[in-house]
């Protein structure tokens, strides 16, 4: 057995499901029931947000350790599925080391929605959350591009590799431009609720649900780390929103 090998295989299967949205716990306990599979039992792993500690004791006594710092997250719940398949193959048929990585590679290449399709979701979240908190249809109609400016901004952000806090000051300010747009030439009557529908894209539901969960769970670092990056993201969203709202006000009066 080709410890080395092993080790870097299970961590590449953490940082997929780490990198996808993953839970903390659900991280070190598939990397964990990977080591026993190949029986090993002395596989300690410690994950955070941003980072996989694993260490592992050969029969000899030597230990490996290996250090991977995750610099990109993301949401692809289909990724943590296919991750989650694997790690119960590997572990009811503990195949090649070296298969794994190909496994991994593959999950990797998965299709994602193409990025037209994103901006329509990105606007039927926008329109569908507008009228849930009371907006009228007009201003549905007009978060739809409230919501599809969102999306734009992140992409075109994206490719600038800006950093999230800076995006979602951007996005957030771009969507209550349009909104304060619509309102002011008749299409919408309702700013706030057009504007909250739109900013609902930005909102991190999932991290809130995670660091709760992490905290809970008794993984306390990662849980706060998830936390300030949800306060961070909340104080974007009110950052952008505010000055998309104050300067016209500061300005012209409006």
């Amino acid at each position: 057995m080709n410890y080395d090998d092993l080790i870097s295989a299970a961590t590449d299967v953490g940082y997929l499901l780490l990198r996808n949205g993953a839970e903390i716990y659900r991280v070190e306990d598939s990397m964990q029931r990977i080591f026993r599979a190949y029986g090993v039992e002395t596989g300690e792993v410690f994950a955070i947000p941003t980072c996989i500690f694993v260490t592992i004791t050969t029969p000899e006594g030597k230990s490996i350790t290996k250090i991977k710092r995750l610099y990109t997250r993301g949401t692809d719940l289909d990724k943590v599925d296919q991750a989650n398949d694997l790690c119960r193959r590997i572990c009811r048929t503990c195949p090649d080391v070296s298969s794994i990585h190909a496994e991994v590679e593959k999950i990797n290449r998965r299709p994602v929605y193409d990025f037209w399709t994103q901006v329509a979701a990105f606007a039927m979240v926008a329109f569908s959350f507008t009228l849930f908190y009371g907006g009228t249809l007009p201003d549905a109609f007009c978060s739809l591009f409230c919501g599809a400016g969102v999306k734009l901004v992140n992409h075109f952000m994206g490719r600038f590799q800006a950093n999230a806090f800076f995006t979602n000051i951007v996005a957030s300010c771009v969507a209550a431009t349009i909104a304060m747009l619509a309102v002011q030439m008749g299409f919408g009557a309702n700013l706030d609720k057009i504007i909250i529908g739109a900013l609902m894209n930005l909102v991190p539901g999932i991290v809130i649900t995670s660091f709760m969960r992490d905290i809970m769970g008794g993984d306390l670092i990662a849980g706060l780390i998830r936390f300030v990056e949800s306060l961070l993201v909340a104080t974007a969203i009110a950052i952008g929103a505010g000055i998309a709202l104050m300067v016209p006000r500061l300005i012209w009066g409006v």
